[in-house]
Order: structure tokens, then C-alpha cells, then sequence
């Protein structure tokens, strides 16, 4: 077997054989096959895709590539969800503890944010005391004490994935079906949980701008996780505009905890509650009611469990950004659209983004939105309120919102579903 084979083979747009693929990706793992070598087996597949029996091998042959956890020793099933990310979505923080109160449980390996899309780590950072990193056996310690942990995946999870990540970012070839749903799907299946429910974003500040793109990964990965064993299925969601009212770390937190508290953005409770039947269905608790769990205290309760034993503090004041900027609605009407890309873009400059994964985040940086579409406005009103300690910031940030907002007349506007589609 060589590298140059396999490259032609797929160039060519044959199918690759399960050797092939196992071969490659294990060669790759080792430092066998040169960087370039597999850009060019990227770039093919990103050019002729693959089969749903070349993506099933390719998303084995990661899962092969390191190691599977077991979370057989936890009396309860295990049930885990995953968005494709977007701007505003803090879904994790609510959705574990209220699935966890309703009976299952919840290990949920989270990442952080690149580019315009927030990652759940750096929201949970901004929390006194809370670490991501935690081992195999303090990660099952957290589950048998609160039912749910959110944490930072190990290295030995899907090695090759990472590598050849990595290596797609900077070769042009992240946006093609087979190598996301395959890099997803790797790592949560190597997860080992019973069942999985994806949250796949369609929208301006999603990776999936259309919801046709949505639907084919969503059934791309929902296919990978039944081929494995896996009870999947997939929610197509909404990501024209945020969600919520509040993009920025700390202050989708204090967002979160609104919505545990019974209370928070219609939006952000809606989804919670869709996602959290789906994962109690899937994990076979379908009686379960998560509506009466956020309502009784019960879903705060494992939150602040959960963020204790993680280390945190979950009655510690959460950071402020030292400046802030407020930007004014320039007529009267009816809110019609306020991009979602636009104020991710816009909260990544504030400071609550990343252009590199080594770059830091300011835990108080980002967007607190006055207004949602459908919203009425009066000229001069605030519409938005930026947050940064960096004020030199603001007038950069504010850039990315040009053309973002649109006022009009009520009837110019059309209130989209929060979930556009379900896929089983």
C-alpha cells in the first residue's frame, strides 16, 4: 500500500477500499504519509466526495486511530447532543443539567470557539474555578455525583481527526459533507455514549448556509451514528439570527442561568426543551418531562452540582467587560433581520473570539442584543450593547454590523421556527 495509490485512486473518483482507508488513516496517525500527501487525498475528496460506505470506513478507521470510553459502569443510559455551532448558541449549558435531572446521563466533550463561533469551554472558563480538562476517571467521578460533566476531550480520542482537522483548516477543504460528518461523528462515537442528537445549524452564522446543506450533513451523520450502533438523530435548526439575546462568554452564562432559573430568551428555552425531548427519546426516558424539570429547580440544582464538582463557583459574579458601546437603531419600525454572522463577527473582535486556538478570549467580551426580529424599535433606541475591555475595539467590531440590521414595516416580517426540520 503507498500513499500515491490511494491518492490517484480517489483523483480519479473511484471509490477507495476499506484497506485503502485504513491504511492511509493509520499511516497518516503515524507520521507515514507526508502532510502534503494527505492535503492532496483532502482536496480529491473534497473535489469527488465519497460513498456512504467509504465515509462509514473513514469515520472507523478515526475511531480506530485512538481510544473508545466506557461508560457501561453508570446505571443510567448515556445521551449526548452536538451542534455544528453558531452564533449565541449556550444550549450546552442549560440542555446537560435538565437532561441529567430527568434521568439520564450526560457526558457532553465540548470544544472551544475559532472565527465567529463561540465555544462552550471558553463560556464555562469565565466561571470561577471551573476546569475543562479533566481525566477519564474524574470525568465518570462528575457523571456518578451529578449526572452530567461538560469537558475538553482527551488526545487519545480520535487522534487522526485532529491531525487531519488541522490540516484541512488550512488547505481549503473543511467544507466538504464526508470529511465534517466523519470528523464529527469520529469523535462522538468514540465518546461511547447509548445515544446522540445533533443540533445542525442552518443560516447565516452557520457553517451549513442553506438548509439543503444542513439536511445532507444532518443525514450524513445520522447514517454514520446508526452504522456504528449509535441512536441517532438530528434536529435542522434556525442560524439566521442569534440565539438568545447575548453573544460572549461570561455573558451567555449569566444568560444560561436565567434560562435554569426558569426564566431567559423564548428561543433559547424553546430549543433547550426540543433538544432535551429528543436526547430523553432516544436514551429511552421518553416519559420524562423536561419542562417540569427546568420549572421545579431541578435542572439548576445539577447545574450548580456539576459546575461545583468541576471546580467552579457557581454563586461567584461572573466577569464584566471594564467598557462598553451602545449602538442605536437609526429609524423607527419593525425589526426585520439582524445577522447572525455579522454579530459573531463582531463579538470575535470585541475580544470573544480567536483567530488561532493558542489566541486568549476576554471571558466579558460580546453582544448583548436589545432587540430580535420582530421586535418593535424607535429611532435612537439601543439596539445593541458591545462589550470589550479594549475599547479601541469598538469601532472595528461596529464595522461588522454594517448592513446587518434591517428596520421595517410589520408586515415586512416572517417569524422563522426555531426548528426547521427533524431527521431520524
Amino acid at each position: 500500500m503507498d500513499a500515491i495509490s490511494v491518492i490517484r485512486t480517489k483523483r480519479d473518483g473511484g471509490e477507495l477500499t476499506a484497506e485503502q482507508i485504513d491504511w492511509i488513516i493509520a499511516a497518516y496517525t503515524r507520521g507515514e504519509v507526508a502532510h502534503e500527501q494527505m492535503s492532496a487525498l483532502a482536496m480529491a475528496v473534497f473535489l469527488n466526495g465519497m460513498s456512504r460506505t467509504e465515509t462509514a470506513r473513514w469515520t472507523a478507521a478515526m475511531i480506530a486511530s485512538g481510544d473508545r470510553m466506557d461508560f457501561s459502569s453508570l446505571p443510567e443510559p448515556t445521551t449526548d447532543k452536538h451542534s455544528t455551532g453558531g452564533v449565541g448558541d449556550k444550549i450546552t449549558l442549560p440542555l446537560a443539567p435538565l437532561v441529567a435531572a430527568c434521568g439520564a446521563a450526560v457526558p457532553q466533550l465540548s470544544g472551544r470557539g475559532l472565527g465567529h463561533t463561540g465555544g462552550t469551554l471558553d463560556k464555562l472558563e469565565s466561571i470561577v474555578g471551573w476546569r475543562a480538562g479533566l481525566t477519564a476517571e474524574e470525568m465518570l467521578d462528575v457523571l456518578r455525583e451529578t449526572g452530567c460533566v461538560v469537558c475538553a476531550a482527551n488526545e487519545r480520542l480520535a487522534p487522526a481527526d485532529r491531525s487531519l482537522y488541522a490540516l484541512r483548516d488550512v488547505t481549503g477543504t473543511v467544507e466538504s459533507i464526508p470529511l465534517i460528518a466523519s470528523s464529527i461523528m469520529s469523535k462522538k462515537i468514540a465518546e461511547g455514549t447509548d445515544a446522540l442528537v445533533l443540533d445542525v445549524k442552518a443560516g447565516s452564522g452557520a457553517f451549513m448556509k442553506t438548509p439543503e446543506q444542513a439536511r445532507e450533513l444532518a443525514r450524513t451523520m445520522v447514517e454514520l451514528g446508526t452504522d456504528h450502533g449509535v441512536r441517532t438523530r438530528a434536529l435542522i435548526t434556525d442560524m439566521s439570527t442569534p440565539l438568545g439575546r447575548t453573544a460572549g462568554h461570561a455573558l451567555e452564562v449569566r444568560e444560561s442561568v436565567e434560562v435554569l432559573a426558569g426564566g431567559g430568551p423564548e428561543d433559547v428555552v424553546e430549543l433547550t426543551l426540543a433538544l432535551a425531548r429528543e436526547m430523553l427519546d432516544a436514551a429511552g426516558l421518553a416519559s420524562a418531562d423536561p419542562a417540569k424539570a427546568l420549572a421545579d429547580g431541578s435542572a439548576m440544582d445539577h447545574w450548580r452540582r456539576m459546575i461545583t464538582a468541576q471546580g467552579g463557583d457557581p454563586d461567584a459574579p461572573l466577569p464584566a467587560s471594564r467598557e462598553r458601546h451602545t449602538v442605536t437603531a437609526q429609524e423607527a419600525g419593525v425589526l426585520t433581520e439582524l445577522d447572525a454572522y455579522a454579530v459573531g463577527v463582531c463579538a470575535w473582535r470585541l475580544g470573544a473570539g480567536r483567530s488561532r486556538k493558542e489566541d486568549p478570549v476576554q471571558a466579558g467580551a460580546g453582544v448583548e442584543l436589545h432587540a430580535k426580529p420582530g421586535d418593535s424599535v424607535t429611532a435612537g433606541a439601543p439596539l445593541l450593547t458591545l462589550h470589550s475591555d479594549t475599547p479601541e475595539a469598538f469601532a472595528y467590531a461596529a464595522q461588522a454590523l454594517e448592513g446587518a440590521v434591517t428596520v421595517g414595516e410589520a408586515g415586512d416580517f416572517t417569524k422563522q421556527p426555531v426548528v426547521l426540520e427533524r431527521i431520524a
